[in-house]
């Protein structure tokens, strides 16, 4: 999931209007965010084939330290704890903390059966809703809607800036997306490691556009 994940940081900005959507967008994509990292270090791997499902060619080979449930929850907690004790919100820091694992819940109905439980030999996990692309879109456009619609609904720009980054923000998600599930497969694994590193700029650009929106 991609698209999916971002709504949920939108859709998150209501329940704690003190957290930056940056930070919440950092939170809800922790788990993508480290991944690329960790493949150009080989700690974790994945083989591409196209074909594999209609919606994701990736074959996730080894990934307990970004993707297992386990992790993603200490990571929550750590996230959040972090975050507690720099800002001084402890409610805030609780939001932060549970969107860390929320990632690995949205994962669960897109992959098929390769989520780990924990690292070492666990169990994988995963609905498969990657098998079908119509599915796919719909639950992922379905989500950023939703989240876009909560967090325009509760906010309002301050300047130009607050308006227009916000919607170049929404475009460079949904023209990437669109860019690589429609598109041809990545080239490479150190391609695809490589190009993961732009799932940095929507959390530079969230905390741009939300700096200069208000609550409503």
């Amino acid at each position: 999931m991609y698209l999916g994940h971002f709504g949920v940081g939108l859709a998150a900005k209501p329940l704690q209007p003190r957290v930056s959507l940056g930070t919440l967008f950092l939170a809800a994509q922790l788990a993508d965010l480290l991944w690329p990292t960790l493949l150009l270090l080989n700690i974790e791997r994945v083989a591409i084939r196209p074909g594999l499902m209609a919606a994701s060619p990736f074959d996730f080979v080894y990934y307990p330290f970004s993707h297992s449930l386990l992790m993603q929850v200490a990571l929550g907690l750590a996230l959040g704890l972090l975050y507690g004790l720099v800002k001084k919100n402890w409610r805030g820091a609780l939001l932060v903390g549970l969107l860390v694992p929320s990632h690995w819940l949205l994962d669960l109905v897109m992959h098929r059966p390769d989520l780990p439980l924990y690292p070492g030999l666990s169990p994988k996990e995963g609905l498969g809703l990657w098998h079908s692309l119509p599915g796919t879109l719909l639950v992922e456009f379905g989500l950023l809607a939703f989240g876009l619609w909560a967090y325009v609904r509760s906010t309002r720009p301050r300047n130009r800036t607050g308006r227009f980054v916000l919607w170049g923000l929404i475009a460079f998600l949904v023209l990437s997306y669109l860019g690589s599930e429609l598109g041809p497969a990545p080239a490479s694994v150190s391609a695809l490691a490589w190009g993961g590193q732009l799932f940095w700029l929507p959390v530079v650009l969230a905390y741009w556009a939300d700096a200069n929106r208000e609550m409503v």
